[in-house]
Order: structure tokens, then C-alpha cells, then sequence
């Protein structure tokens, strides 16, 4: 049974939270900085050192020093700016001759364990860099999150199942040098936009069984605490044919001969079940490249399995979260933070 939203077109599932466009939410440090609306003339797409250094200083200067006291965006930008550690293109593995990077960002010394954050770039599989989504993990960091930024082969690099497989060997590295910078294992977070949103969720949600893990075998259980889903894929074969057919998604395949059967193992709805960890997505009802019944189907196929989930709606949204507007990405931001508060996987203790 539906019910509408003022302000939607379409009818939002029950159990979906929708996002209102007549909103009127306060900026905050931790919300702001997610919807990607800086206002600064610095450059901000060079190298991560140089972004995370930049987003310093615009937190330092874009707030209001009174007397001696500093308030609590600066304060956290001062800290951060002495404290936090960031490790660029560290190798997490070879593949056919092509290095595979991540960023590691630690919020304060390596020595104290945290949440980590693990940021999947979207691209359509086919391009963008993890370079030119840093911005989008930031109000994660502000909330005392490690962040691991991660790189993957895209398919004019290698196709299907590449990308997966990646991802797959980002988590195992994690695990594996958590020690050395301070991941708590047990609160690992994976998140992602569009087609990061797809391969955060099968990153979460595969097991060693669905065979996506032989290039770097190992000992450790993989799983996550929790998925935030930016607008992902969650039905591969849905825009690899039909009415929803994006050539994005077919140049992923290309001329593979089981592009058909790869396409449905490679879709998070045929890994539903039981005991996944929590999911949260964010979805525009208006998406015109990943449809928003997408969504839908997973938030009711999670639903049905028991698995906890909810399904953020935002009204009249299309593809993109950077073409949102500010007070629907701080919604947004709101509920992600709330979701994993009730969890257990950050604190409700503010900055």
C-alpha cells in the first residue's frame, strides 16, 4: 500500500522516508559540507593531500572566531589539521599490471581505533576518479570517521566483473592493515553514488561463496556494520536491456558471452538474504538513468528478508546528488547520521 508525499509525483513506499522540498534546515558543519557546496575559488581536483589540506582552511575561514574562543567547525578544522593523517595513493593491489589505489585518511592519531569510512566513486563504471568525488565522504570525517577512498578498474581499464572485484580486495586490505591505521573493523562503513552505490552494496553484501573474491584470497570474514546506497544499481540487467537500457552499463560488458548470467550475479537484488547488515538508500523518484523502482524493489525485497533497511526518498530529485538542493542533501545527511547512530556505529555525541 502507498501513500503520496506532498510534493512528489509518484507514490513513496511505506517505510520510505521522504525528503520535502519546502524544507527549511540550519546548516550545520557535519550536513553542509555534504552536499558539495563550498563557496571558494581555491582549486579543489588536484591531488587528496591538497583537497583534504583545502577543506581545512575553507572550515577554518568559513565560520565566525568570537573573542578568543573558536567555534565548533574551527575547532574541528584546528585539530583535524594537526592531528589527521593522510596517506594518498597507497597500492592495495595488482591486477594484470594495473596498480589499484586508495586514500587513507585517519581523523586524528593512527593509534586510537575508529569508524572507517570505505568511498566507492561513481562513473557508470566507465569513468570518474576518487580524486574528484573527495568531497562527497567529508561530513563523514567530521563525525570522527577514518576514510578509505577507493579506486577501481573502470571498463575502458577492464570489464565486468573488474570493478566488483576491486572493491572486494579494498575490504580484505582494510582488514588486513587495520592495526596500522586505526580501522575499527567492526564499524566499517561502506557508501557510494550511482554506480559506487551498486558496488558499495556488493561489496557489502557478498560472501566468499558468490566467487567475486579469488583475486585475493584470504583468511579474514569480510563484512561491514553497515551500506549507504546513493541511488545505485541494484538490478544490473535492467539497464543493460530494455526500456532502461544505459550504454554505460553496456560498455561495462562488452562483448562478454555470458553478459547475461554475469549481469544478474553481478545485481545486488540476487544477494538478498538474511543477516546482511543495515542498508539505508537514497533515492530521487525522478532519476532518469537508475530508476527509482529500483530502489523500491530492494527496500522491499531487504524488508521481506528482515534485514534492516530504510529508503529515502527525495521528491522531483533526478541523478546526482550534487544537483540536489542544499536543504534535500542536508536531509539526506540527517537521516544517514541518524540511521547509523541506531546502530551503534556512530555516537550521538556532537562535535
Amino acid at each position: 500500500m502507498n501513500h503520496l508525499v506532498k510534493g512528489a509525483e509518484h507514490p513513496t513506499p511505506v517505510g520510505a522516508v521522504p525528503i520535502r522540498r519546502e524544507l527549511n534546515a540550519v546548516p550545520t558543519l557535519q550536513a553542509y559540507a555534504g552536499g558539495g557546496r563550498f563557496r571558494t575559488t581555491l582549486c579543489m581536483r588536484k591531488k587528496t593531500r591538497k583537497l583534504v589540506g583545502t577543506a581545512f582552511l575553507i572550515l577554518s575561514t568559513v565560520t565566525c572566531v568570537h573573542g578568543q574562543e573558536l567555534d565548533a567547525a574551527s575547532r574541528w578544522a584546528t585539530i583535524a589539521a594537526y592531528q589527521s593523517e593522510v596517506s594518498p595513493n597507497v597500492v592495495y593491489g595488482v591486477a594484470n599490471g594495473h596498480e589499484l589505489k586508495l586514500d587513507v585518511v585517519t581523523a586524528g592519531p593512527r593509534s586510537q581505533v575508529r569508524p572507517t569510512l570505505i568511498y566507492i566513486h561513481g562513473g557508470g563504471w566507465a569513468g570518474g576518479s576518487k580524486e574528484e568525488y573527495s568531497w562527497f565522504p567529508l561530513p563523514f570525517v567530521t563525525r570522527g570517521m577514518n576514510l578509505v577512498n577507493v579506486e577501481y578498474r573502470v571498463s575502458s581499464v577492464a570489464l565486468a566483473p573488474a570493478a566488483v572485484e576491486d572493491c572486494r580486495c579494498a575490504l580484505r586490505w582494510i582488514y588486513q592493515h587495520s592495526k596500522e591505521y586505526g580501522f575499527d573493523t567492526t564499524k566499517l562503513v561502506v557508501d557510494g553514488h550511482s554506480a559506487g552505490g551498486h558496488l558499495s552494496l556488493m561489496t557489502g553484501m557478498l560472501d566468499a561463496a558468490a566467487g567475486f573474491d579469488d583475486e585475493c584470497p584470504g583468511k579474514e570474514d569480510l563484512h561491514v556494520a553497515a551500506i549507504v546506497n546513493y541511488f545505485g544499481i541494484t538490478d544490473v540487467p535492467d539497464v543493460l536491456a530494455g526500456k532502461n537500457r544505459q550504454d554505460w552499463a553496456v560498455k561495462w560488458f562488452g562483448d562478454l558471452e555470458n553478459r547475461a548470467e554475469l549481469a544478474k550475479r553481478l545485481s545486488p537484488m540476487t544477494h538478498v538474504r538474511n543477516g546482511l547488515p543495515p542498508i539505508i538508500t537514497i533515492h530521487g523518484d525522478l532519476d532518469p538513468l537508475v530508476p527509482y523502482q529500483q530502489a523500491v524493489r530492494l527496500h522491499e525485497a531487504l524488508s521481506h528478508a528482515g534485514v534492516p533497511n530504510q529508503l529515502v526518498t527525495v521528491p522531483g530529485a533526478g541523478h546526482g546528488s550534487q544537483f540536489w538542493k542544499p536543504e534535500e542533501n542536508l536531509k539526506a545527511q540527517k537521516e544517514i547520521f541518524d540511521f547509523l547512530e541506531k546502530y551503534g556505529i556512530l555516537s550521538r555525541d556532537k562535535l
